[in-house]
């Protein structure tokens, strides 16, 4: 029998109500042998989130301020779950050893870590689990870096003698013992790295959400959920603004093939959305809609760089990028032609270093021209059955033409997984909905 590692998200995790939600679904499948907590979330939209307040902890402390109040407030959120739960664990040694490493000037990501940690103690009393403290087992090398084989083989290792174990998300830690943790959301990591270790049958991501939605909610009123989708579909998606999963959490299950279900805390008997490393012969190609989702961003410049004969001059683009590499910004999009091409950047970081950028620019390959238009919206509408569905561009095209959207940038890639349009800022909204309901409505 395979196991099945499920991770819980903060909302999933706010208080004693949600810890017996989170308790009941663990019990209604017995493969549910290794769980990844996060820490306390919101539980309602005037509440702050634990690792906001741990945080604020830190930050007291190295203005040298007093952090009792807020760790009060913190002691507050885990004791109350404990009490109300009647669990065993000596909640305020546990909390006390903490504040007095902050007082102590324990790192920024020590601080961070401790509302996973605290909330995974917590979790495996009330399950009967046993807890498992992946510092030490998921690990960094000492610039900080994820070391994803190693840490693979001493996960699989160390989880493998265990016959359940609740494992805290977001950290583990260096060679030297510091603690280390992933950006916002790696809880989502801890668990795909967990799966991959333990071969599982799947990887179950429980949140606040039934899955992935067709489009944004706040801009197409009640989108189609999307029932089944590859990891290279929600990578595009994901990549263009689609958040609900860590889009690096993509990475260590779709190495191992395995599954990944999103699911609903508040919802559990909804099937979420199924995300597979490759679909079933007859679930290839979507039998109702060409498109999977629509997803897309705004704030984008494009750099365009004119030059006579560029196509001819051997490296041109080479030491265009050079130039965004010198100043640390990454480009997004690379549109060419025979003599142009357009470098598409988040706005946000490169106008940080424009004059510097363009300026460079002009040393490295003397162009005709340079010249930077702003606020471009890309849109990414995606979908594994476009490859077979002739006229999949022109409906498109037609959708944002009749909008009365102008396109200022067209790209495709050779799977046909995706095309991209670039268009103005103001008309994002107008042509999310156009592109839904020419594929969809």
């Amino acid at each position: 029998m395979g196991v099945v590692v499920a991770k819980f998200g903060g909302s999933s995790l706010s208080e004693a109500t949600q810890f017996q939600k989170v308790k009941h679904i663990i019990s209604l499948d017995n493969r549910r042998l290794f769980i990844v907590p996060s820490a306390p979330g919101k539980r309602n939209s005037k509440d702050e989130k634990v690792t906001d307040m741990l945080l604020k902890c830190h930050e007291l402390n190295e203005k040298g301020e007093d952090i009792a109040d807020v760790f009060n407030k913190i002691r507050e959120r885990f004791t109350s779950i404990a009490s109300d739960l009647k669990l065993k664990i000596d909640i305020h040694g546990v909390l006390n050893e903490i504040e007095v490493n902050i007082r102590s000037g324990a790192s920024k990501m020590y601080c961070a870590s401790r509302g996973e940690y605290v909330n995974g103690m917590l979790l495996a009393d009330y399950l009967g689990y046993n807890f498992f403290d992946p510092a030490g087992s998921i690990l960094f090398s000492d610039d900080g870096n994820f070391d994803s084989e190693r840490t693979n083989r001493t996960v699989a290792e160390k989880l493998c003698s265990l016959e359940n174990a609740v494992i805290p998300g977001f950290y583990g830690s260096k060679d030297n013992g510091e603690i280390q943790t992933f950006s916002r959301g790696g809880s989502d990591i801890s668990g795909a790295i967990v799966a991959r270790a333990l071969c599982a049958e799947v990887y179950e991501n429980w949140t606040d959400v039934s899955g992935f939605l067709m489009a944004d909610p706040r801009i197409v009123e009640n989108p189609l959920e999307i029932r089944e989708l590859t990891y290279r579909e929600l990578r595009e998606l994901s990549y263009m603004g689609a958040t609900v999963l860590h889009e690096d959490a993509i990475f260590p299950v779709n190495k191992a093939g395995i599954s990944t279900n999103i699911r609903n805390t508040n919802y559990p008997e909804h099937p979420g959305t199924i995300i597979r490393h490759v679909m079933r012969t007859e679930e290839a190609i979507p039998k109702k809609h060409v498109i999977t989702g629509i997803a897309g961003k705004q704030g984008f410049d494009v750099i365009t760089i004119e030059k006579s004969m560029m196509n001819s001059e051997v490296g041109f683009g080479m030491r265009v990028l050079q130039a965004l590499y010198e100043f640390g910004i990454s480009f997004e999009h690379l549109p060419t032609g025979i003599d142009s091409i357009c470098v598409v950047v988040d706005h946000k970081n490169f106008d940080l270093y424009r004059n510097s950028v363009i300026k460079r620019i002009y040393e490295l390959v003397q162009p005709d021209s340079v010249n930077v238009s702003e606020n471009m919206a890309i849109i990414a509408t995606v979908g594994r059955g476009m490859v077979r569905n002739p006229g999949t561009a022109s409906r498109l095209f037609t959708a944002l033409s009749e909008a009365k959207i102008n396109i200022r940038m067209i790209d495709q890639g050779s799977s046909e997984l995706s095309i991209l349009v670039g268009i103005n800022d103001e008309d994002f909204t107008k042509a999310v909905k156009a592109i839904y309901n020419a594929f969809v409505k």
